[in-house]
Parts: C-alpha cells; structure tokens; sequence
C-alpha cells in the first residue's frame, strides 16, 4: 500500500501553481496520472523518489514512512529503493544496455528476460548513441524493473513508441507487475492508452 498527500508551489507555464495530491494505491496497483502540461505531474514522481522537496507532505509504502515533514523526516532516494523511468531516459553513455541493467542487478537470468521483454536482447552490446529513440525508452524502463523495486514511477514512458510495439509492450510488463506485485505510477498524457491496465486514475489541473 502507498499512500501519500503532497503540497507543494511551484512555478510553470501558469505561473505560481499549487500542487496538491492525494493518493491511496493498494500493493499490485497501476495508478495513472494525466492532466496539463505544467500543472505538475512530473514533480509529484519526483517528491515520491525523494528528489524534489516539498513545504508539506507525507508518504508511506508497505507501512514504512518515507516522508514526513511536520516530523522532519524524509528518506534519500537510495533508501526508498524504487525505479524511476525519466521522460528523457537519463542513460549511461559510457555503458552497454546490458550493462545498464548489471549496474543494477547481478541476477543474469533476470536481465536476459527483461531483454528478451525489451527486444534488446540483439542489441546487448550496444551503447544509448547507436539505439533508436524507442530503444533508449525501452532500456529506461527496463533498467528502472531491474532492481525488482516494489514502486516503479514512470514519466512519459512510451511517448517515442509506435502502436504495435506499444501495446506489446504494455502487455508483457503488465504480466510482470502482476507476478511481482509492483506497484505502478505512469504520467502519461495519452491515458486512454492505459485503460485496460489501469486501476485508478488521477487528474492533476493548475491550481
């Protein structure tokens, strides 16, 4: 269970804007969140990964308190242990796509079937600059599964991807949230895509 109730301002395109965000999302869940650009979707994933602060908040998973900030608590993003898929994948220049997923796990019967559900598996050796824009997608979101994380958050995460590999693709994770009970967080601004997957969604307009 994740359960969190955020407030934060923040500037954007609408000027002063006042983040609020209630979310309440059983073990196993696929929470999607949409709404305008600016209103403030991607900072919420990142108060949820403890890499953006804010004035008022709480946020628990699985019982454990990850932030509290009338008790001054708030743990580091490597303590809360969660996968982070960045709208502009954040890669590794210097490292191949399989040892983007090493650097996160040692488990190699894992990383050859987070490849195989990637369709990278042929391109192993390769390194972001010789992959194509849905390739460096993928890779992202894989490297963000590695670590098995009992919270994944995703920003934008088949935005470069065509129909068919989208829905192959959105298939085959699913599957795999399912069998590891992930719990899921998408900002994505096609959620009509997410439906079938979904199980709660949640809109967030400038305040």
């Amino acid at each position: 269970m994740i359960t969190a109730n955020i407030h934060k301002k923040l500037r954007s395109g609408y000027g002063q804007v006042d983040l609020r965000v209630k979310l309440q999302a059983p073990t196993g869940s696929i929470v999607v969140i949409h709404g305008p650009s600016g209103a403030g979707k991607s900072t919420f994933l990142k108060i949820l990964a403890g890499l953006m602060p804010t004035e008022e908040g709480k946020i628990a998973v699985n019982n454990r308190i990850w932030l509290d900030t009338s008790a001054g608590i708030s743990l580091s993003a490597q303590k809360r242990r969660l996968g982070f898929v960045f709208q502009h994948y954040a890669l590794f220049p210097n490292m191949t796509v399989r040892q983007h997923l090493e650097y996160a796990t040692n488990d190699t019967q894992w990383i050859n079937q987070l490849l195989k559900i990637g369709c990278l598996d042929g391109l192993a050796d390769r390194k972001p600059e010789y992959l194509s824009g849905g390739q460096q997608q993928r890779l992202a979101i894989l490297r963000a599964m590695a670590i098995k994380p009992a919270l994944l958050l995703m920003d934008e995460p088949f935005s470069a991807l065509d129909q068919k590999t989208k829905a192959g693709l959105i298939a085959d994770l699913k599957s795999i949230w399912d069998a590891l009970q992930m719990t899921v967080i998408i900002v994505s601004h096609n959620p009509q895509e997410l439906e079938d997957i979904a199980t709660q969604e949640i809109y967030i307009e400038a305040q």
